[in-house]
């Protein structure tokens, strides 16, 4: 295609936004529904896997060491442990006396009866071990108890099983929805876009009469589509930022951005959301009107 060409659609497809407000109007609210649906959708599957692996986090792996345990087997286990940093968020190790320390403090005002007790030779090391996703939870356990030294490894299976379950439910359901919405969308745009063609019939006919190709006629339909559905993006965009962005600020008021019950700030999500908005909207419009040309007008 020349530029010529190129521009020459531009323009009509302007001219059709322009020459149509009625319809150019109804489009952009079509779409601009569906990617506001399509950004509400996502936030809520990006914040969902965002706090089920901040609580996957949570509840740590316990590693008890055999009591006599070598230095050199502590080592082994701290090596493992320093040198998988993409499953291994953190780890916190507690020496016999830190164990019967926080033992007394359990027991509060019965602390005492802890007075005379050898916590040298009764209590082990211990290991906490964070994950940065429940997922990797029986792979680890596993590497652990092969580590020379390990008395015992403790997890809170089921709650790892359970969130590693609702990730993929969640992530399941997004898809899900994104087609659905896109599908719907592409119908009614495809409807819409029908009435504008059907204004333009004797146009289309005499364009085909001289020898126009098919490509050439379909294309300004095409690129208004295209720009109805950028201008859609936008919109949506700014909708979903000023909202997300006031419904954060109330929502955090009073919640420390390293808690647990945090959720994403709109600066995380942001580009995400203009180029899921960007891309989704420019592929509707344009398909969209494409088959709407191709299936009213028989070009």
């Amino acid at each position: 295609m020349s530029i010529r060409a190129f521009w020459n659609s531009l323009k009509e497809g302007v001219q059709g936004i322009i020459r149509h407000p009625l319809v150019t109007i109804a489009s952009i609210s079509t779409i601009l529904l569906m990617l506001l649906l399509m950004s509400v959708f996502f936030i809520f599957s990006a914040n969902a896997r965002y706090l089920m692996k901040k609580v996957g986090q949570q509840p740590p792996i316990e590693v008890y060491m055999k009591l006599g345990c070598t230095q050199e087997q502590m080592d082994m286990l701290v090596e493992y442990l320093q040198g998988n940093p993409q499953q291994i968020k953190g780890y916190q190790g507690l020496s016999p006396e830190q164990n019967y320390e926080r033992f007394r403090k359990d027991l509060g005002d019965s602390a005492s009866i802890l007075d005379d007790f050898d916590y040298n030779t009764y209590l082990p090391y211990t290991v906490t071990v964070q994950l940065t996703d429940p997922a990797y939870a029986d792979e680890v356990v596993m590497r652990l108890q092969a580590i020379p030294g390990i008395e015992k490894v403790m997890q809170e299976s089921h709650v790892m099983k359970f969130l590693t379950s609702a990730t993929k439910t969640v992530n399941v359901a997004t898809v899900i929805s994104f087609i659905v919405l896109f599908v719907i969308s592409l119908f009614i745009i495809s409807n819409m876009v029908r009435i504008s063609v059907y204004s333009r019939a004797t146009e289309i006919a005499i364009m085909k009469f001289v020898g126009a190709t098919n490509g050439y006629i379909r294309l300004p339909y095409v690129v208004e589509g295209a720009l109805v559905g950028m201008v859609s993006a936008f919109c949506a965009w700014g909708i979903t930022h000023a909202a997300y962005s006031e419904i954060y600020k109330r929502a955090m008021r009073n919640v420390d951005p390293s808690s647990i019950y945090s959720i994403l700030t709109m600066k995380s999500l942001s580009l995400s959301v203009l180029i899921l908005c960007l891309a989704s909207g420019v592929i509707i419009g344009s398909i969209g009107s494409g088959i709407a040309v191709r299936k009213y007008v028989k070009v």
